[in-house]
């Protein structure tokens, strides 16, 4: 990777398995395990399109910082980094449906 790279692009880069879904910070691998209270009980129609960045960090499961500007996004995890569109849409990761 090149310097300066930040861990969550580097996953994203490296083809990682994550283990919480981008939208809604739920536990992908949580059998027995019941949505916390507010959760989202899945992910919209623009975050299955694409459209939508993503709000939680998918290595740790915290909610990220977003910034939404007409080119793009960026998302900063305060643990793992940043992440933008241009490396998220590249490889945009595929997730089992909840519901």
């Amino acid at each position: 990777m090149p310097h300066g790279t930040s861990e969550l692009t580097a996953a994203y880069l490296l083809g990682q398995e994550i283990s919480y879904d981008p939208h809604s910070g739920q536990p992908l691998r949580a059998e027995g395990i019941k949505p916390a209270r507010g959760a989202l009980a899945g992910r919209s129609v623009g975050a299955r399109a694409g459209l939508e960045p993503p709000r939680f960090c998918p290595l740790c499961g915290r909610r990220m910082q977003v910034q939404v500007d007409p080119m793009g996004w960026t998302a900063a995890c305060s643990r793992h980094g940043d992440i933008d569109a241009t490396i998220y849409l590249d490889r945009m990761p595929t997730l089992p449906e909840q519901g």
